[in-house]
């Protein structure tokens, strides 16, 4: 079977709901992980998105900030408990579906400073990886693991729209690729959209709206991930080559989000 699963920053869900359901009728995701959802688990728009087809719901809400949910068009099992978030921010919410483990991070973004030391901001977005490297580190590679959501983490020289300048800016610092490298490396995750697009391509997933035209602009980020452990990975690469799409006509949409779907489709 394939599964098709889409992340996405959808940067307040209630504002945006519409655009979800507009995005399932156009794509056809099996799976859908949102990140950003800014409202509680009883403020959760869940009528649209049964009504988009997608009625299998989790949670992890709270009020005005944050949040992140799955919604799945087939059965979806509660995941193992995790907590990676030591504010005690609703930022991961696990999920299986047909027997994929499914991860759904909000990690935090920051600040503007990258010193741990003079920016609390930066120190807990780094605590945060910590831990889940941690985690990951201890997971079996031959489970079929996804790990996805808003990573907050530009990794690659292509990642971002001036590598040489990003490197002095919070989600592209040295510090943070070498973060981001050791999480892929402590499961050997394959991370889905660079594995479908060379790495001498820009791809980005993030544009600020501080920019009156995203495309001539074009100062991108890629912060949206899926990636897939050993397990998943060699699974779905007996069926054929990997397929993973960065949907950035969605941010020419009315009122859109600052990020975009990222969607890739793994045959089980």
């Amino acid at each position: 079977m394939r599964l098709r699963v889409a992340t996405w920053n959808i940067n307040s869900v209630r504002l945006r709901a519409d655009q979800v359901a507009r995005f399932v009728a156009e794509q056809g995701p099996d799976v859908v992980c949102l990140q950003e959802i800014k409202c509680r688990e009883g403020e959760f728009p869940r009528q649209a998105f049964i009504d988009a087809g997608l009625p299998h719901i989790r949670i992890a809400g709270q009020k005005g900030w944050h949040g992140v949910a799955i919604a799945s068009r087939l059965p979806l099992d509660p995941g193992p408990p995790v907590d990676f978030c030591r504010e005690g921010h609703a930022r991961c919410v696990t999920g299986v579906v047909a027997g994929v483990e499914i991860v759904n991070l909000y990690i935090p973004a920051g600040g503007d400073v990258p010193d741990p030391e003079l920016n609390p901001k930066f120190a807990h977005k780094l605590d945060f990886y910590e831990r889940l490297i941690a985690w990951t580190g201890r997971r079996d590679p031959r489970a079929p693991l996804l790990l996805t959501g808003d990573f907050n983490i530009a990794p690659g020289e292509n990642d971002v729209w001036n590598h040489r300048h990003m490197l002095k800016v919070v989600s592209h610092t040295p510090l943070e690729i070498e973060t981001a490298e050791r999480l892929r490396a402590s499961l050997d995750f394959t991370d889905l959209a660079r594995a479908c697009t060379p790495s001498d391509q820009k791809l980005f997933s993030w544009w600020s709206y501080r920019a009156q035209d995203f495309r001539a602009s074009n100062r991108g980020l890629r912060l949206d991930h899926l990636w897939a452990s050993p397990g998943l990975r060699n699974h779905a690469l007996r069926a054929g080559p990997l397929h993973c799409v960065t949907h950035d006509h969605v941010r020419a949409w009315t009122r859109p989000s600052d990020h975009v779907p990222v969607v890739a489709d793994l045959i089980l």
